[in-house]
């Protein structure tokens, strides 16, 4: 949902991408205290409080498109939302590349030496096995979303392909491929081999084949890069291997934005240029057509500049079906550079701007992200423009245009059919919350033409649009939420009133298959798949009553930011949990000890969760900024708290700093393990409270410790009333600058750590702290980013796990044969030994032993966000991308004498 987002781009390098969410200059009204609509729409109305953000930051892989621009000058200006605001860019993009710039292949390095580790006993158990509801009519509150109408969903689909025999592949922003031989449902994963679960395409080819490229296709903050192009010869029935990538390594640490076939070549559009392959011999590297600033490829002479990232981007290529040897290219950053636009050949082989395409711009200010679509005649093209111009100076929209190419030629000349004013007055629902359509045209676009009907156009941006007479007239199939039409009702019996089920928001992958001889448009966004007839019915609004979501449970992309676990006191042989946990645009998921289907109780995004392990209904929430919310019996709500305040089941409890946004977009709280009653916040300030689940206002915290102008908290940790406090000021690579505080609950006896300079400990960000619950002087502190061996800054150092048994006061490196690769979370398990959550895999350390082993069998090779341990005494992960999983540690700890005898992936 709009301002319910946390994305960050990658770059080239590493795991992740880089956002490009940069300046804005306009902001909109921002809700009031008092203010009783849905979450969804409190959410649109931040993303104003959000546009006047500056975002600086860094550059190198494993961070924000945004952030390298700005570091380098640039100037994104445009409607982003919440996630791209400065903080909210900083906490993938900065934990990954202060206090410097990442050198590509750090991430190919890491995932190779995991492949020669040794794995401990016992399997990992999926969790979040089941559907997902985000309309569960249990949850009701007015801070809810259910009754939206978006149904169940999964995690964010980024690559759709289908065929006329019933397969569908969906690709998971960072959870891989399904396969499903029923035209969708019953999903199996099929890519879980591979080095990279993040997708950025699927295409089917007229043989059948299905080709895989990696790296969403989304220059948002939580974008990941890949490791090329994998293609399956046969997708009904095998599985991707590392041994199918196309090409040699010339793709990897890349996202790549589109394939394009023709003229017996691949085209592949990606963040380091447009490139090409044949299709019938797949060894032997791909050919660079172009790059129009080749000094800032790697090895060139800028490529450390950090501005690189920004200066190659290309969004998409259209190829003439009449001459294949005639192709499009549409290159640029979306938020503006000098070399932004389209690209031919000229007659010297050269490529050169193209000076006139008809209505669709080619100046460099009006050509952002572009997607293009071929109707299967060949007498229609149609593109989508997003405008770095309108984004700079409109806060509502960056949509230029949808346009069509009536000659069937890339060439064009290209005509204008839709712009914001023609969308909004089709149906859409932005307008209820007074914004445009294409609010975020740099991250939502897709484009599919009907096999059948060149005049037949499904296009995505932040809802699902149609027309079936090549642009005259519009719908909205698929419109935002079904909040402000008159048909919506809250009451439960009504489940979305009279209102028709919709898709979710943040429409990214489109494509259209049949199943028993009946043709299906399947849509993917950020909460999943969703399938309804090529030729469906609507309303009299425009709105299909027919969508259909695929998200049954066997399919789990989940982007799950933490995990929380509690007994369910509805369980009565006292054994089973409650398991909750904080998600990417799906809001907080609860699943109860005998539920079949998840529910959702907390809208927009899901930051950080606390559960009471003594009773799992008691579950504190937090929205983004230190928004937290509270409820004591699961946020069960019969709608009646959405008019009636009083009636409400979950309360606002937010620490100070975040009426003045001095805290991280997902910021660090805890609880004491030993008086569940201490809660520990961090923003700018060290916030405690001590009444627990009861709190009831923001007023109740009180401020232990004031970090300091300019200092946010990273990590925070608690145990018998010491605090440790990581924190980081600035927090990107100009100046980065990080630290330690501890402290007592009480106020007292605060001070800050005097942290080595040297790279003793390095000076890169702070993920999270394990307190020895015997000894509050003994800690662990995990590292994010990676060793001065990959990152170029000062006190970069080496490492990613350090180990203090006086306080703070001398640190030893304990990281012994981990991979260098960004630690995220760290938990000290009961016998002694120590578990580590990385963005490649969990690891453990047996106690008394130097050296770590991957931490069981079956766990996706996906982001670990978070590590907890349950009442249960079942040790849980929270992944980006996969959902969240456990392992009971009994297992380790049975066979520590034996660990490390099993090499086996």
């Amino acid at each position: 949902m709009l301002s319910n987002r946390y994305r960050r781009p990658l770059l080239a390098g590493a795991v992740t991408l880089t956002a490009l969410g940069l300046t804005t200059t306009q902001a909109l009204a921002t809700p009031g205290a008092s203010d009783q609509r849905p979450r969804q729409a409190q959410h649109l109305a931040e993303i104003g409080r959000q546009h006047a953000a500056k975002v600086t930051g860094a550059s190198g892989s494993k961070q924000t498109f945004a952030a390298k621009a700005d570091a380098a000058g640039g100037d994104d200006g445009g409607a982003d939302e919440a996630e791209n605001s400065a903080e909210g860019v900083a906490q993938y993009t900065e934990a990954r590349t202060a206090p410097g710039v990442v050198a590509p292949g750090a991430y190919g390095a890491a995932w190779a030496q995991l492949q020669s580790m040794p794995h401990t006993d016992g399997s990992w158990k999926h969790v979040t096995s089941k559907p997902y509801n985000s309309d569960d009519p249990r949850y009701r509150d007015a801070n809810s979303n259910s009754s939206g109408g978006s149904g169940y969903v999964t995690g964010r689909i980024t690559g759709i392909a289908a065929d006329d025999d019933g397969y569908v592949y969906a690709g998971g922003a960072n959870g891989g491929v399904f396969r499903s031989r029923t035209g969708g449902g019953q999903w199996q994963p099929i890519a879980d081999k591979l080095p990279t679960l993040s997708t950025g395409t699927l295409d089917l080819d007229e043989g059948g084949r299905l080709w895989y490229a990696t790296g969403e296709s989304n220059t948002g903050a939580t974008s990941y890069v890949g490791t090329g192009v994998y293609v399956l010869s046969d997708p009904k029935h095998g599985e991707f291997q590392p041994g199918n990538r196309v090409g040699g390594a010339e793709l990897e640490s890349t996202i790549i934005h589109a394939l394009r076939f023709g003229g017996g070549k691949v085209w592949a559009a990606t963040s380091r240029g447009v490139w090409s392959h044949s299709t019938s011999e797949l060894s032997g590297p791909w050919t660079l057509e172009f790059a129009p600033n080749p000094d800032y490829l790697p090895g060139g002479s800028k490529a450390k500049d950090p501005s690189a990232p920004y200066k190659n981007i290309a969004n998409d290529i259209a190829i003439d079906p009449k001459d294949p040897s005639k192709v499009i290219l549409a290159v640029g950053w979306r938020g503006g550079d000098t070399y932004n636009g389209f690209y031919g050949k000229a007659a010297d082989g050269s490529w050169q701007r193209v000076a006139s395409l008809g209505d669709l711009p080619t100046d460099a200010a009006n050509v952002g992200n572009v997607t293009f679509a071929r109707s299967a005649d060949g007498s229609r093209y149609y593109a989508i423009d997003q405008s770095p111009d309108v984004m700079a100076h409109n806060p509502d929209t960056g949509l230029k245009g949808i346009y069509v190419s009536k000659s069937g030629s890339p060439s064009g000349p290209w005509t204008l059919i839709a712009d914001k004013d023609k969308i909004k007055n089709s149906g859409s629902a932005l307008q209820g919350a007074g914004y445009q359509p294409g609010i975020q045209s740099w991250y939502n676009q897709f484009l599919q033409v009907d096999p059948a009907n060149p005049d037949h156009l499904y296009a995505g941006l932040e809802e699902v649009l149609e027309t079936k007479d090549g642009g005259a007239n519009w719908s909205v199939p698929g419109p935002y939420w079904n909040f402000p039409f008159p048909c919506w009702s809250i009451d439960p019996t009504k489940v979305t009133g009279d209102c028709s089920p919709t898709t979710h928001s943040d429409q990214h992958a489109v494509a259209i298959g049949s199943y028993h001889g009946k043709p299906s448009v399947y849509v993917g966004n950020d909460g999943g798949i969703y399938r309804r007839p090529v030729n469906g019915s609507a309303d009299a609004s425009g709105h299909a009553t027919d969508w259909k979501s695929l998200a049954d449970g066997t399919i789990d992309t989940l982007q799950y930011y933490s995990v929380g676990i509690g007994k369910d006191p509805a369980d009565k042989s006292g054994k089973g949990v409650i398991v909750s946990g904080g998600l990417q645009d799906n809001g907080e998921s609860i699943l109860r000890a005998h539920d079949r289907v998840m529910g959702s109780n907390f809208g927009g995004d899901g930051a950080d969760t606390l559960v009471d392990p003594n009773n799992g209904c008691d579950i504190a929430e937090e929205y983004v900024y230190l928004d937290m919310w509270v409820t004591q019996n699961c946020a069960v709500n019969d709608g009646s708290g959405n008019t009636d305040p009083s009636k409400a089941t979950s309360y606002e409890v937010a620490p100070p700093d975040k009426a003045t946004s001095a805290a991280r977009f997902i910021a660090p709280i805890t609880s004491d393990p030993k008086d569940t009653n201490t809660w520990i916040a961090g923003g700018r300030h060290v916030w405690v409270q001590h009444k627990g689940y009861a709190i009831r206002s923001g007023s109740e915290w009180t401020s232990a410790y004031d970090l300091g102008a300019g200092h946010v908290a990273t990590a925070v940790a608690t145990v018998n009333g010491t605090v440790y406090a990581g924190w980081c000021g600035p927090c990107n690579n100009q100046g980065f600058s990080r630290g330690i505080a501890v402290g007592n609950t009480d106020g007292t006896g605060w001070h800050q750590l005097n942290l080595p300079v040297d790279g003793t400990l390095p000076n890169r960000y702070i993920s999270s702290f394990a307190v020895d619950q015997n000894d509050a002087q003994h800690v662990f502190v995990a590292i994010n980013g990676f060793s001065r061996t990959w990152t170029e800054g000062p006190g970069a150092g080496n490492g990613h796990l350090f180990e203090t048994r006086d306080g703070g006061a001398t640190w030893t490196d304990v990281s012994a044969n981990l991979p260098d690769i960004p630690a995220t979370s760290v938990k000290l398990l009961p016998n002694g030994g120590l578990a580590l959550g990385t963005d490649l895999a969990a690891f453990y350390r047996a106690p008394g032993e130097r050296d770590f082993s991957v931490l069981g069998r079956n766990l996706p090779t996906t982001a670990v966000q978070q590590l907890k341990t349950g009442p249960d005494g079942r040790l849980y992960a929270a992944t980006f991308g996969r959902g969240i999983w456990s392992i009971d540690p009994c297992d380790l700890y049975d066979n520590d004498d034996n660990q490390g005898d099993d090499n086996q992936n």
